[in-house]
């Protein structure tokens, strides 16, 4: 799959989790351990999709969804929020704010994955279509 995945995670344990497993979908895997470097990186790399923590020090992953969608440059990557926040509250909240996916922690490998293939494939279609 000629794909860009990029992690946007705080927690080097949690991110290696990520890391292992999306690796099986065979795309280029970047990250980045805080806010600030996530936005940078993908402005940057211009990934096919984000996997965004909300609690990141620097700014938070709100503010970091916030940013891609006022950038024309970025504002089609699709962005799933991957957190430990469950309450159906901030799975609105994630919709609400232009988030194209919720996980939650602790994830099923699979889910993840499915996740992401769906959201390349949806490009994918959209991209065809125009």
């Amino acid at each position: 799959m000629d794909a860009t995945v990029l992690i946007v995670e705080d927690s080097p344990s949690v991110r290696r989790l990520i890391e292992v497993s999306v690796r099986p979908l065979g795309v280029r895997i970047i990250s980045a351990e805080d806010g600030i470097r996530g936005l940078a990186m993908a402005r940057r790399e211009s990934p096919d999709v984000i996997l965004l923590d909300i609690g990141l020090p620097g700014i938070d992953g709100w503010e970091v969804l916030r940013e891609l969608r006022a950038d024309a440059a970025t504002a089609d990557i699709s962005v799933i929020i991957v957190t430990a926040h469950a309450q159906p509250e901030v799975a609105a909240a994630a919709e609400r704010r232009g988030a194209d996916g919720f996980i939650t922690k602790p994830f099923r490998p699979g889910h993840l994955r499915e996740e992401i293939v769906a959201q390349l494939d949806q490009d994918a279609e959209i991209r065809r279509t125009g």
